[in-house]
């Protein structure tokens, strides 16, 4: 299939790697990704690490990538119980392009920053 059918089928409506691409593009799925790269973290850690997430946000976006096969959930049966989250064999597929993005984000914020600031300026009618 060439490039330009294979992603002709991805604006399609009903296309199911839209659904993939919804959860990775996820700002809360991705940061998580990106902490769990360096290993195993329990619930509340993963809330300290990422400001401004609810336990809810947090709760439902780990239940989703764990759904999806990316992060896989282990229950510890102790008292109080232990809950830990590391990622999947496929979750780890997601690192090296996760990196790209928030490699480019760093080195690009200035610039977007900069752009949304002259949009903002402008009077548009």
């Amino acid at each position: 299939m060439d490039t330009k059918a294979k992603f002709t089928t991805m604006y399609a409506g009903q296309c199911p790697s839209r659904e993939a691409l919804d959860r990775i593009g996820d700002k809360w799925a991705s940061l998580i990704i990106g902490l769990l790269e360096d290993g195993t973290m329990r619930f509340s850690d993963l809330q300290r690490a990422i400001g401004g997430i609810t336990q809810k946000m947090l709760t439902q976006t780990l239940r989703s990538l764990e759904r999806d096969g990316l992060v896989k959930r282990t229950v510890y049966p102790e008292v109080p119980p232990r809950v830990e989250y590391q990622l999947t064999e496929l979750g780890t597929t997601l690192i090296e392009p996760l990196d790209v993005l928030r490699d480019w984000a760093q080195q690009n914020i200035a610039k977007v920053t900069v752009a949304q600031q002259e949009f903002d300026a402008r009077k548009i009618s």
